[in-house]
């Protein structure tokens, strides 16, 4: 007799919102958007609140913005000649210097739970981009079941919370920031709203 193949987990609305939102920063952090995702973008909805309103300028940039255009200037805030403006890495933000204790700490945990860095990924892990996304996998269970409240508060307040936020207003501040103005105003808002989501949650 085989076994019955394991049904998915069902994952909770509210999580799996979270978990695109975790997704779709990821994507815009990664790589400067193609004009499929600058198109998406453009039809995306934001309400009244602080993190609403950074997605409704969000999207009427979408709408304004050739890709050429973020390409660049995505380039001068990641990349650069030798550096970009930022360095988006937990290790630089939290010790001044890359591929320190924090990339070695999460690697650990990668280990741990099954997460791996994609073959054609040549970043460190610990860059803001792979984190959101792993976070985003971790809650909708990509990679395995879906992760506890428990699990997903251990893994943030660990690896994201202690400089996640810093580097989204950096972004919202940074010379070259345009299009990514509202991309850091929506990721420093996520976090904030996480962090005390995961602050008021029981464990």
């Amino acid at each position: 007799m085989t076994e019955p193949a394991p049904q998915p987990v069902p994952v909770a609305e509210e999580d799996r919102l979270r978990a695109d939102l975790y997704n779709f920063l990821g994507l815009l952090l990664s790589a400067p958007p193609d004009g499929l995702l600058l198109d998406q973008t453009a039809g995306l909805d934001g309400d009244a609140s602080e993190l609403g309103q950074g997605i409704a300028t969000l999207a009427k940039l979408a709408r304004l913005t050739r890709p050429a255009t973020v390409q660049s200037e995505f380039n001068r805030l990641f990349i650069g000649l030798g550096r970009g403006e930022l360095l988006p890495y937990a290790s630089y933000y939290l010790t001044g210097f890359l591929n320190e204790k924090p990339l070695a700490a999460l690697r650990r945990d990668m280990l741990a739970r099954g997460l791996a860095r994609a073959e054609t990924v040549f970043e460190p892990e610990d860059n803001i981009a792979s984190l959101m996304e792993m976070m985003g996998a971790m809650i909708v269970g990509r990679f395995g079941p879906p992760a506890s409240l428990d699990q997903q508060k251990g893994f943030f307040n660990k690896h994201i919370a202690p400089w996640a936020a810093h580097f989204f207003a950096d972004l919202e501040g940074a010379k070259n920031s345009v299009f990514y103005v509202p991309v850091g105003t929506v990721g420093r808002c996520f976090m904030q709203i996480e962090t005390e989501s995961f602050r008021m949650s029981a464990g």
